[in-house]
């Protein structure tokens, strides 16, 4: 698809980049005007003249119509396109002429412009705020500039740059690969392959290779990964002019999650679309048989329609999401994907992982041990040279040695004395990283690997162990010893690395992961990463909002614990890796239901405990920051991340924080139900409402002798119900609502409308007999064949329709009792009742003969008001009964 795509833009000069892969180092670089140490500065702001700024240019004006479009083309919109077309078909060519209702027709298209208009809006606004949002998170790319090594925004990358490479960068723009080391990129964004791809910068290009440019091993595009690995590219195309530029920004950034929320939302389409096609050919088919008007009969039919169909649906939705969005963003959360707000309220799982969340995630070295437990100035040493010289991501295990090695050794000696040779890169299966260096100092010439890394893989790389400086065999005696030292630190909740060393290491090519064996043990790296003060309230108010929390780590089992007991979690039960990786699908799904702490964790088995949780009907979040979080944001049903996160974290994830703070993450989990909470109230008022209104148009039609009312007076119900729906984005939420997970199916609504749904009929039909058997006939006389007769009786089932909707609004919004034990906004007050008694005043204005009303005498108020009692006292005892059973 993508490759059928990049046919079309004639920005791509692909025979460039088949002659950029194929040529030298050095020919590229003199193409560039480039160096590969860098440009100056004055040369970056010379290339951003010539070639411009590294963006995406998009048509603005396009970008609207396309929003316009998915206003239009929202399946409620097109039902009531279709209906408006049926009607204007019916009242022009099977009504005879002169009998056309027009104004009818004229209200049927104001609503739909309204919707469609008001939709739009809405969608800029999501659009805007979306743009605006996003501006605060920051994405930045290590780029070499007048001889230094300088993180900017990617904005700022320009043709000729040198751009360093390491594990977790989102790369710029397109470039060559100067030089690369285990590089492993992940191109999915590029070409749907999951898989990452090794990249070499000394490579031939093969002429059977010349025409699978997107597949080239030296080439890196616009938006791909580094999963792994380190090295150096030059850019040699920038924004709109890199290889599907365009097309990848808007993979990665404004794909879409298919929610559960998204999936109900469309089979309550379908339902609403099938019981509209059967209502329509009912109440045409009873009303042309007991009327005998079949053009009237059928426009009355489309009419009801289309109060099936909840216009303002997507207009509440989107009005919800962005206020919730607005909300979010004052407390210092960037909504990236305005779906994910929803999900955030339904979530009933969050997975986290503990370095930086539960952890102040400011790492201290507190020991340096030799293998006799005593602090040693050879260990700081060599776990120096190993931080300090690796160019993956410096995290703060490496940036904690190089600060302890700062305040106790002598640097630039020991950067003086050695120089860097090569590196193994960390991944999170050897869990270890090494340099090698040359020691041109003591022993000139010497090549020494230095390894840190993970007991259990380092123990099963090593022959020796040096202590003192006595080299001995590496026996199972000294492996129990090394390992009970272990644990004894762990148990004090300190993280702890071995380090090992190599003397003169005989690589084939250049240095990899195989060359790490025979290594010689020397001793112990002790870090203290304490859990944040707030920590401990935090999960209590996650847990008591009903949210079970699960931690994600590498680390292992005693570490964890410690950790864990300090801000106040269950540690009966704890998993590792190998569990996790060795237990069947059925086992999985119980172990995931009864274990909050999962240790020794592969990015693999982070995502197979999610999918087991997902699996177990649970939405489950992810909060994470580094690359070994990546994978598992991309199965999670909502992520969350910091804006101090590696690129791709914050490529992947929903939502993003300005601090990663769990006691935030607990604030924004209410406004996700709040938002939540606030479609529910428009769902259940529209689908209550539309099954009453069934109800009473269908028998109605049947036992009256003239039409319940006409259907222009049903269209302008109608409205004055979907305006007054439009506010209730801003009504509160109660809090009793917002302490359990959010989560709908469509299984729940045929309860929920079969009880409260006839309460509304039933309160018509005791209207619809006093007008036609006591006040008409009191008022005007007995013959309701009379158009005096059935304009008073229009006007009374009119105004008690209008405030039957809107004491649905108010009763449904909340289990408790309307106007005394809860009550709405002022706001939604304001509308609803504003917008009732607009409705109320038609009957008395000028208007009136041509809607087919007529003035109600002012006694009426008090039939209202008996009848809205009546309402208010059925649903508030159905609630009490159906409470019993059932959530509300």
């Amino acid at each position: 698809m993508l490759k059928a795509a990049s046919k079309k833009r004639s920005n791509i000069d692909i025979q460039s980049i088949q002659r950029i892969a194929r040529e030298s180092r050095s020919e590229t670089l003199a193409r560039l005007q480039a160096s590969a140490e860098g440009l100056s500065t004055n040369k970056a702001k010379e290339n951003r003249r010539e070639y411009g700024k590294n963006e995406i240019i998009t048509n603005t004006n396009a970008s609207k119509w396309r929003l316009l479009w998915e206003s239009v083309a929202t399946p409620f919109t097109v039902v009531l396109l279709v209906l408006t077309l049926l009607t204007l078909f019916t009242s022009y060519i099977l009504i005879p002429q002169g009998n056309s209702d027009s104004i009818t027709i004229i209200v049927m298209v104001i609503m739909l412009i309204v919707s469609v208009l008001v939709n739009f809006i809405q969608k800029i606004k999501i659009a805007r705020v979306t743009d605006q949002l996003l501006n605060r998170v920051s994405v930045t790319t290590n780029i070499r500039r007048d001889g230094h090594n300088v993180e900017l925004p990617t904005d700022e990358v320009v043709i000729g740059d040198v751009i360093n490479l390491s594990a977790g960068d989102m790369i710029p723009a397109d470039m060559k690969l100067l030089t690369s080391k285990d590089l492993f990129c992940s191109s999915s964004y590029l070409d749907g392959d999951p898989e990452p791809a090794e990249k070499v910068a000394n490579v031939i290009i093969k002429p059977s290779m010349s025409n699978d440019y997107l597949n080239y091993p030296n080439i890196l595009y616009e938006g791909t990964t580094i999963v792994s690995g380190s090295g150096t590219g030059i850019v040699f195309a920038i924004g709109n002019h890199t290889v599907f530029g365009k097309e990848v920004q808007a993979i990665s950034r404004k794909k879409v999650k298919t929610t559960l929320f998204d999936r109900e939302m469309k089979q309550l389409a379908k339902i609403l679309i099938v019981a509209t096609a059967i209502i329509i050919p009912l109440l045409f088919v009873i009303n042309g048989l007991t009327k005998g008007d079949w053009g009237e009969s059928l426009i009355f039919a489309l009419a009801a329609a289309v109060g099936l169909t909840p216009e303002v649906l997507p207009i509440i939705v989107n009005s919800n999401l962005t206020k919730g969005a607005l909300e979010m963003s004052k407390s210092g959360a960037v909504v990236k994907q305005m779906n994910a707000i929803q999900n955030l309220g339904s979530t009933d799982v969050f997975c986290i992982d503990k370095t930086g969340t539960l952890t102040q995630n400011q790492v201290v070295l507190e020991r340096h041990y030799d293998l006799d437990m005593q602090e040693t100035p050879q260990i700081l040493k060599f776990s120096y040279l190993n931080a300090y010289y690796q160019t993956g991501v410096k995290d703060l295990i490496d940036k904690a040695v190089i600060d302890a090695a700062g305040d106790e050794l002598d640097v630039n000696e020991i950067q003086r004395d050695y120089n860097k040779i090569d590196e193994i890169p960390f991944d999170y299966t050897r869990k270890r990283m090494s340099v090698v260096v040359v020691d041109n100092d003591e022993h000139h010439g010497q090549h020494l690997l230095v390894t840190k890394g993970a007991a259990e893989g380092m123990l099963a790389i090593s022959n020796k162990v040096e202590l003192n400086g006595k080299v001995e065999d590496l026996t199972s005696e000294w492996k129990e010893r090394i390992l009970n030292q272990i644990n004894e630190l762990n148990d004090d909740g300190l993280r702890v690395l071995l380090v090992g060393y190599k003397l003169n290491p005989a690589p084939v090519g250049e240095f990899s992961a195989k060359d790490e064996h025979d290594l010689t043990i020397i001793g112990y790296l002790a870090y203290l990463d304490p859990p944040k003060e707030t920590t401990k309230e935090a999960l209590e108010d996650l847990k008591n909002d009903n949210v079970d929390v699960k931690i994600f780590t590498g680390d292992n089992e005693a570490v964890t614990r410690a950790i864990a007991l300090q801000v106040g979690l269950n540690v009966d039960t704890v998993y590792d890796g190998k569990q996790i990786d060795e237990a069947s699908p059925e086992e999985l799904k119980e172990i995931v239901e009864k274990c909050d702490i999962f240790v020794h964790l592969t990015p693999e088995l982070r995502v197979k405990i999610i999918n087991a949780l997902k699996t177990n009907g649970h939405t489950v979040g992810y909060m994470g920051d580094g690359n070994k979080d990546a994978l598992a944001m991309k199965v999670a049903d909502v992520t969350v991340t910091s804006n101090s996160s590696v690129d791709i974290t914050k490529e992947s994830a929903d939502i993003i924080f300005e601090q990663k703070d769990l006691q935030l993450l607990e604030e924004m989990i209410m406004v996700g139900r709040k938002v939540f909470s606030n479609t529910m109230k428009y769902i259940k008022t529209f689908l209550v409402t539309n099954m009453g209104s069934i109800i009473a148009m269908a028998v109605s039609s049947l036992l009256l002798p003239f039409l319940p009312l006409l259907p222009l007076q049903v269209l302008i119900l109608n409205l004055l119900f979907s305006l007054s729906c439009l506010v209730i984005p801003f009504d509160s939420v109660s809090e009793n609502y917002v302490k359990k997970p959010q989560k709908w199916s469509i299984r729940m609504w045929p309860k929920f409308v079969l009880n409260f749904g006839p309460i509304p009929a039933i309160v018509d039909f005791i209207a619809m007999a006093l007008m036609f058997y006591v006040i008409c006939p009191y008022l005007v006389g007995s013959n309701y064949h009379h158009w005096v007769f059935i304009s008073l009786f229009y006007s009374g089932i009119f105004v008690e329709s209008l405030w039957t909707r809107v004491m649905i609004i108010h009763t449904l919004r909340d289990e408790r009792f309307p106007f005394f034990k809860q009550h709405a906004t002022p706001i939604v007050f304001l509308v609803t009742f504003g917008l009732a008694i607009l409705g109320t005043m038609l009957p008395s204005s000028s208007i009136a003969p041509s809607l087919g009303l007529m003035q109600l005498p002012f006694s009426f108020w008090g039939v209202v008001l008996l009848l809205e009692v009546i309402y208010v006292l059925l649903t508030t005892l159905v609630k009490h009964l159906y409470l019993r059973k059932e959530k509300f």
